[in-house]
């Protein structure tokens, strides 16, 4: 089912539409609430602005009886906003009492550290063992509560699905939480919604909502060490990520495992997208991010390949490629 969803969405994305990133279209009950919010607002917004236009004729009326100065004073200058936002702070009031507690109570739990530009999410390995690593994905199961602890590696951050749930900023030194909750399976895409930087707008990031057997089994295959190579290419592939020290970046669990500084590759092929939301995921995106990331994503910590003869890039590629 895994599978299948991420081939289903690899469909869009590769045609350049992407996954749906709209508050008009809410997944979560706290997306519900904040969607009406935006409704009634712009409705209440619509009928002032047409009750000022019909005003606005009515005084350029030729003959048209001016009213008194008293008149529109106490009638549009304090009786009508009072009545209004009177009415907007009551309605809001009661309907933010739905929004659900920002708490890790009764919800599972997982972190998300946002980076200039993407974005480290760590997962509790199934059965107690041992932290799953994982990057610009959160997966989740349908119809439970997820607390996503947040925190930032550098500057203030700030996460935002817009069909799950409202933004909320990362600040260095301080963590945060946000709660979601996807009351059906798909793929949502989240964007930063802070400005942290010359590439803050591509810095986004999926949450991808499973049925609860998918989720458990997706979790499963994460906590595994990378997979050993099937093939020649990806064999040399694997000799030429530790030739050119690319394990002083990048972890790949049962190949090496002290690095944190770019994203955990151990399963970086099961992924979407490469770049947090820059590129689709394939073997010759990978190999053109490899050769040359500042390229396509000017100011990435990640510099260029130097000294990579092209058959070695393709191997590499297509050893990372493999890691699903």
């Amino acid at each position: 089912m895994t599978d299948r969803m991420h081939a289903a969405a690899e469909v869009p994305l590769a045609a350049g539409q992407g996954t749906l990133q709209s508050v008009l279209h809410p997944a979560g009950a706290d997306a519900a609430v904040i969607g009406q919010f935006a409704w009634v607002l712009f409705g209440a917004g619509a009928v002032i602005l047409l009750a000022v236009m019909a005003l606005l004729l009515a005084s350029l009326r030729r003959h048209a009886r001016p009213l008194p100065a008293r008149a529109w004073i106490l009638g549009a200058g304090v009786a009508f906003p009072v009545v209004v936002l009177s009415a907007l702070l009551v309605w809001s009031t009661w309907r933010s009492a739905e929004l659900r507690p920002q708490t890790s109570n009764g919800a599972m739990a997982l972190s998300v550290t946002a980076r200039m530009w993407w974005w480290d999410v760590r997962y509790a390995g199934p059965g107690g063992g041992p932290e799953i690593a994982a990057a610009n994905e959160i997966h989740i199961p349908v119809g439970q509560d997820v607390y996503v602890g947040l925190n930032s590696a550098d500057v203030i951050h700030s996460l935002w699905v817009p069909a799950l749930a409202g933004k909320r900023d990362t600040i260095p030194g301080r963590v945060t939480g946000l709660r979601l909750r996807a009351d059906k399976p798909g793929i949502y895409r989240g964007q930063c919604a802070e400005y942290c930087g010359a590439q803050h707008a591509r810095m986004a990031l999926h949450v991808v909502a499973l049925a609860q057997p998918d989720y458990d089994a997706w979790l499963a295959r994460q906590a595994r060490p990378a997979v050993q190579p099937a093939d020649e290419l990806a064999l040399r592939g694997r000799a030429v990520f530790l030739e050119q020290r690319c394990q002083s970046c990048h972890t790949i669990r049962g190949v090496a495992e002290s690095a944190q500084l770019g994203p955990d590759l151990t399963h970086v092929g099961s992924r979407m997208q490469i770049g947090a939301g820059t590129l689709i995921n394939h073997r010759g995106t990978l190999a053109g991010w490899i050769a040359d990331p500042q390229a396509i994503k000017p100011g990435v910590f990640m510099p260029p390949a130097s000294g990579i003869d092209g058959a070695s890039l393709r191997a590499l590629a297509a050893y990372l490629e493999q890691l699903k």
